[in-house]
């Protein structure tokens, strides 16, 4: 079933008349958990039933989860494993753990949803690593250019126990947040507008000297100017307003993205040019983490690898049935209906890319930070290190890479 269809009948008055009653997060728990069609009365039931149970006993820790612009609505599209990370912590937590969901943006955006956690105004935030790498540079480790071949590589280290001396612990260390779980795409440049009557392209120099929107990541932007793509940054609340305008030519951010934030009706073409990761992550404080006693800290443990799991089975779906972002597209999905074109890059225009940006060919232009984040990492090469793990993978479908806890050797 549709996202459109799923949520046909609720208004947003709607939605905020039963959260009145019942609680922002009560109401948008019970919201993400319909497997069909919602009305406006099986939502109030819904909303009733998740506020009976989550509020039938006093819990001893009470989280506020900044999840910057996501909420019952988009999180269909981008499935990155919010709310049932939140409904999951709560149910195996027996009630101990409170989860106070804020979306839309209401307490904290991309950008500085992970400066928030740091201050503790949040406990839980989610956002992609890549716009919160200005509050916390070392998540730039995962944006090391063309490092991860697959969507299958990406879940692959985030699963491996490798990942906890790669990403975890240094993450954790350096900037007080404890790296729970992540959707995994990776980007592409979204062209606007101008490029709507252009043949849908093909080779990488038909980009060059676009100008495009970067997040906050710096080692994208080392990728960006090497690939002649002129890197602007752009907040992303921002971006749509600029590729509507004609301010920009394009912006690199990953399918999912495009299609949640409404995006697609001013981009023409999505070119899946992969060259470095957008992961969608959500994290906690680790002080919060450390309050907790060693039973509810396995309790997030497990949550957070359901929440994995969750996310990536069902952002692979929803990448084909829901985004559109697939050769050919289905009639019924967003990009369909917004007459988003899947640029599809044959496999000499991404060696071209990789063999123009990538640590591996261009090792030069990589020194200053690969030595920081080396640095920060205790000495790991963490370039050379993540590669070789997301090599071990042998999977192409990311859906079929095993599932692990990764804290657990």
């Amino acid at each position: 079933m549709s996202v459109q269809n799923k949520l046909k009948g609720i208004s947003r008055r709607d939605l905020f008349r039963v959260a009145g009653r019942y609680g922002l997060s009560s109401t948008l728990l019970a919201a993400g958990s319909f497997g069909g069609a919602m009305s406006l009365a099986n939502l109030a039931s819904a909303a009733e039933s998740s506020y009976e149970k989550r509020f039938a006993k006093e819990p001893k820790f009470t989280f506020k989860f900044g999840a910057a612009g996501f909420n019952q609505r988009n999180l269909l599209i981008e499935r990155a494993g919010c709310l049932e990370f939140a409904r999951d912590l709560e149910s195996r937590s027996d009630g101990e753990i409170r989860v106070e969901f804020i979306g839309d943006n209401q307490i904290c955006g991309q950008t500085s949803c992970v400066e928030k956690t740091q201050q503790g105004i949040v406990d839980i935030y989610a956002a992609s690593t890549q716009n919160s790498a200005g509050g916390a540079p070392y998540l730039n480790v995962l944006d090391y250019a063309y490092m991860f071949r697959s969507r299958a590589d990406q879940y692959h280290f985030l699963y491996s126990p490798e990942s906890v001396a790669l990403l975890r612990d240094p993450y954790e260390k350096r900037h007080g947040l404890k790296f729970l779980f992540s959707h995994c795409e990776l980007r592409g440049i979204q062209m606007g507008l101008k490029w709507e009557d252009k043949p849908t392209i093909t080779k990488l120099e038909e980009m060059f000297g676009s100008k495009n929107r970067v997040t906050g990541t710096q080692l994208g932007r080392i990728a960006m100017n090497a690939l002649n793509l002129n890197p602007v940054p752009v907040a992303w609340e921002e971006t749509l307003d600029g590729l509507k305008q004609g301010l920009i030519d394009g912006a690199e951010t990953w399918a999912s993205a495009v299609a949640y934030a409404n995006m697609s009706p001013v981009v023409s073409q999505s070119v899946d040019l992969k060259f470095f990761c957008g992961t969608e992550h959500t994290a906690m404080s680790a002080s919060a983490f450390d309050s907790l006693g060693g039973e509810l800290q396995d309790v997030v443990m497990e949550s957070a690898y359901l929440a994995q799991v969750h996310v990536q089975a069902a952002n692979e779906a929803a990448l084909v049935n829901t985004v559109g972002a697939a050769n050919p597209q289905g009639p019924n999905t967003i990009f369909a209906k917004d007459n988003v074109r899947v640029a599809t890059l044959a496999d000499d225009q991404i060696k071209m890319a990789e063999e123009m940006c990538s640590p591996e060919f261009q090792p030069a232009l990589w020194e200053d930070w690969r030595e920081r984040l080396n640095g920060w990492s205790g000495g790991r090469d963490t370039y050379q290190e993540i590669y070789d793990v997301a090599r071990q993978n042998t999977h192409t479908l990311a859906e079929n890479v095993e599932p692990r806890r990764w804290w657990k050797a």
